[in-house]
């Protein structure tokens, strides 16, 4: 059969042959035991609920076996045998350019060069899916291919509910991922659903068929890396950076470092995420002896070098060895998956990463306590180097808060806050967010390089013509993604798609769609897929990172995540998502996505120009709202280049009135 053919027929009839269990794939941890007796009966009933009754005793032996190996059932058997990643958009089947759009994104989620665990649809952060088990991506690929512009897909954490009618300015896709009543949040509740196959944890851009490779990330931290040593006044070269992490989205770090021009060692206990990092340029060195480590660092820091060291081990003999040896360090983070403490996120020190799996799968609760044991140790030994001026900052991953419920020594004096800043509550909101700067981004569906580099050009000449006229408040912002943009081809970030990110503002991104749908119209380049990290201006609702700048007491609220998804799915998306836990964890966010098509055409135009400017600036209205600066310098001059757009502007009230 084609490749045409095999995305068309589904769920087949004739049922393939068992696949064997390759080794070599970097494979999702074994889930804790956590059903019933009679739960996994439930389980297995929903699983074989995708296949003809006639099917049911082949299959049965072999998804309880997935379920009692894995703790999930996964339908491996169902594996696709032609190679996963995304083609070019004219190599899909279809009635419709939209749906053939996004079978594509689908498959650059799967990609090997660019899931996390591609065998299990786990695209990065540990748990992050982009559907439950192989027979959903099947049939989510058949419906695609049948789509036409009056039907809309309904996807429910993975699973295609199905194509219902609708019309041609509704979107093509709706997603929605681990959207549960909310007393059912907790961590405990997601393992029993998502092994149940009623419910998956979509991250951000997993579930949402937007992830582009670590490329996604890289340009946010290099942004943070550089504003953090602004912070610190000092230059990044010969300056340290410490950090943990090289999985999907924390793999990007050592990359950021070496953009940004410090000396950055990152951490990573799995051997086989080391080495690929290595293999694709995105780390210069690895080293797997802490005291060799000592010894390169002292000479990267004298040589002020740009380099980037993965430490194969825990990060926590880093900290505690730099700070034996007196290596002073700069800045310090972790983005380790602490959304996912208890199944693989975060891993415990003194124990192989084979004992440590062994012990996760087998001793559940003696691994949360091994897990808690570290994270107490890491955090004493980061406030020793705080105490000699390293500025620390946590990631977004829910490091600090993991940390405050193992007991930890990580709150301020108030015993309320934190005592350090998550990198949005004192770099990306204040300095990007509050600006309307996030992170936008596109892929080029024809897989052409040179469409790649000519949608570069035509960003960087729109925002160089921006930076002449744009107001002082803006012009690092601007100047920042300029020098991005210039450097993005030298620097081979592209991994799966021909995608690229930048930090833009609502002007800036429409102006860039705009040019790209006249590119278009004119043949100079292919179709475009516009997208962005839910970790945006307004598309996420998290308390301690996206929102975490948020001072009026309503960062535990969700209403703009929600509001933004369903503003952006009647101004022209072409699909929209909206998930619970993306990031930090979850029961501890909402956050929402789009994808939009450009095919050249006027309707691109006019979509684009309304839900772009939408999609920023209800998030800057509710900053604005908050009183944050620069989010009212923000709303107020958008005001003025629409008129349409009317902000309730808050009134401040003086400080010395409250004073009684």
């Amino acid at each position: 059969m084609t490749f045409q053919e095999q995305i068309q027929q589904g769920i087949p009839s004739v049922l393939p042959k068992p696949k064997p269990y390759e080794i070599d794939i970097n494979h999702a941890p074994k889930r804790k035991e956590i059903l019933s007796v009679e739960e996994k009966k439930l389980a297995l009933r929903n699983a074989l609920r995708y296949f003809e009754p006639q099917h049911h005793a082949e299959l049965i032996k072999e998804f309880s076996e997935e379920l009692e190996t894995y703790g999930r059932i996964y339908m491996y058997r169902l594996r696709p045998d032609y190679k996963m990643y995304a083609r070019p958009i004219a190599e899909y089947p279809g009635k419709c350019e939209q749906a053939k759009a996004i079978m594509l994104m689908i498959q650059n989620n799967l990609d090997y060069a660019v899931a996390q665990h591609p065998h299990e649809l786990i695209t990065y952060g540990g748990n992050g899916a982009v559907f439950q088990n192989w027979a959903q991506y099947l049939l989510t690929m058949q419906y695609l291919s049948e789509m036409t512009e009056e039907q809309t897909l309904t996807m429910y954490s993975g699973h295609p509910m199905g194509l219902f009618p609708s019309h041609k300015e509704a979107p093509r896709v709706v997603v929605t991922n681990g959207m549960v009543i909310p007393n059912y949040s907790k961590p405990d509740d997601w393992e029993k659903m998502n092994a149940l196959g009623v419910s998956q944890y979509g991250q951000m851009t997993a579930g949402s068929y937007m992830y582009i490779g670590p490329q996604g990330i890289v340009h946010g931290t290099t942004i943070t890396v550089l504003n953090g040593f602004r912070k610190i006044k000092r230059s990044p070269k010969g300056g340290l950076f410490v950090t943990s992490g090289l999985g999907g989205m924390s793999g990007a770090q050592p990359k950021a470092g070496n953009i940004a021009g410090c000396i950055t060692v990152c951490a990573e206990v799995n051997p086989k995420i080391t080495h690929i990092r290595h293999s694709q340029g995105w780390i210069n060195e690895v080293i797997e002896n802490v005291d060799e480590l000592v010894k390169r660092v002292a000479l990267a820091q004298a040589n002020k070098e740009v380099v980037s060291i993965g430490y194969l081990g825990n990060v926590v003999d880093v900290w505690e060895k730099f700070d034996k040896e007196n290596i002073h360090i700069d800045l310090g983070s972790d983005q380790t998956s602490l959304h996912n403490p208890w199944a693989g996120g975060y891993y415990p020190a003194d124990l192989s990463f084979e004992e440590a799996n062994e012990m996760m799968a087998n001793n559940p609760d003696l691994f949360k306590t091994k897990v808690q044991e570290t994270l107490r140790r890491h955090t004493t030994a980061i406030n020793k180097h705080t105490a000699k001026g390293t500025y620390f900052f946590d990631y977004g991953n829910a490091f600090l808060l993991e940390a405050s419920h193992a007991g930890a020594d990580v709150m301020s004096e108030n015993h309320i806050d934190f005592r350090y800043p998550s990198y949005v509550q004192d770099i990306m909101g204040p300095m990007c967010f509050d600006y309307g700067f996030g992170p936008f981004r596109w892929v080029c569906a024809s897989g052409k390089p040179e469409d790649l580099a000519q949608t570069d050009l035509i960003a960087c000449q729109i925002l160089e013509e921006m930076a002449k006229t744009a107001p002082e408040e803006i012009q690092q912002q601007m100047q920042d993604n300029i020098h991005w943009i210039k450097g993005a081809q030298e620097n081979k970030l592209v991994v799966g798609s021909q995608a690229r990110i930048l930090y833009a503002d609502a002007e800036g991104r429409v102006k860039i769609a705009e040019a790209f749908n006249q590119a278009i119209a004119k043949g100079e380049i292919g179709t475009v897929v516009l997208g962005r990290d839910h970790h945006d201006v307004s598309g996420t609702d998290s308390p301690y990172r996206e929102t975490s700048n948020i001072y009026d007491g309503s960062r535990f609220t969700a209403d703009m995540a929600i509001q933004n998804v369903i503003g952006d799915s009647f101004r022209g998306a072409t699909w929209v998502s909206i998930h619970n836990g993306g990031g930090v964890g979850w029961g501890e966010v909402i956050n929402g996505g789009f994808g939009m098509v450009l095919d050249g055409s006027q309707e691109a135009s006019r979509r684009l120009e309304s839900m772009l400017f939408w999609d920023v600036n209800n998030g800057i209205s509710r900053r604005s709202w908050a009183r944050n600066d620069g989010a009212l310098f923000a709303i107020k001059r958008a005001m003025e280049t629409q008129p349409l757009l009317k902000v309730t502007i808050p009134n401040i009230v003086a400080d010395n009135l409250l004073d009684f």
